[in-house]
């Protein structure tokens, strides 16, 4: 999984699975979209207007939990 910001775009993307895919994307509503690969697999999430949706300077804070490590690899 990658997590990685724009700040040119104001963009925050998650992708979770790595490589190139054919998606589509489905809009949540106007600033999340997610992106669906092959076999309806959710492949990455896009936060447009990221400084609005998730505080102006504020990074969130990440936690993974119950997640084997060789899972995660």
């Amino acid at each position: 999984m990658k997590i990685s910001y724009d700040p040119e775009t104001v963009a925050l993307c998650i992708k979770l699975i790595e490589g190139k895919h054919e998606c589509r994307t489905v809009r949540l509503n106007e600033e999340i979209a997610l992106n669906i690969g092959p076999d309806e697999k959710l492949v990455g999430i896009e936060i447009l207007d990221a400084t609005e949706v998730l505080g102006k300077d504020r990074v969130p804070d990440v936690t993974i939990e119950n997640i084997p490590l060789a899972a995660a690899l």
